[in-house]
């Protein structure tokens, strides 16, 4: 990815301004690419695994994980460089820590189908999340982003940032050019 792509989505997810509260995390879904595992695991980054339990190395491998990213970090920038337009991973803006954010993502793995089966949702896949959001209701909004700013992901075209918030109930979105 050219460098003037990556400063446009460094720059979407830490825009000009942002309060030093406000932290960008990222949702990583380790199957989408074997390289994502060894690469959360070497990061020196707060992450934690959204499943819980003592999980099978194969589970493990393909989990999503839950980092807390720093502009400058290198995760960050081979998250962005590598993974961007891949489907790797959402970006959250939030002013809570880790652990409740962490306690929040986890409340939506596991959804009910109309049979009432269990599925599990990977909301964290940007080609879920985008066409998910837009048909929530204004309650089912106040739920899914609870302590969260804004969703941030790839869109649907190269080089497409797509933000999400809720405004009052109300999705708010905002495309713009990598």
């Amino acid at each position: 990815m050219l460098d003037a792509s990556v400063v446009r989505i460094l720059d979407a997810l830490w825009p000009p301004g942002l309060p030093a509260r406000m932290a960008v995390f990222a949702i990583v879904d380790g199957a989408r690419d074997e390289r994502i595992y060894a690469a959360v695991r070497g990061t020196f980054l707060f992450k934690d695994c959204l499943y819980s339990g003592d999980l099978p190395w194969q589970l493990q491998m393909t989990a999503p994980y839950l980092i807390q990213l720093e502009r400058e970090d290198r995760f960050s920038r081979f998250l962005i460089e590598t993974g961007w337009g891949r489907s790797w991973a959402t970006f959250v803006r939030t002013e809570t820590g880790i652990k409740q954010l962490r306690r929040h993502l986890r409340e939506f793995l596991r959804v009910c189908d109309e049979s009432g089966r269990r599925l599990i949702f990977r909301y964290y896949d940007p080609r879920v999340l985008r066409v998910y959001l837009p048909t929530c209701r204004p309650a089912e909004l106040d739920t899914f982003f609870g302590p969260v700013s804004a969703f941030i992901t790839e869109g649907e075209y190269p080089g497409e940032i797509l933000e999400f918030r809720n405004e009052h109930g109300k999705l708010a979105s905002a495309a713009r050019a990598s």
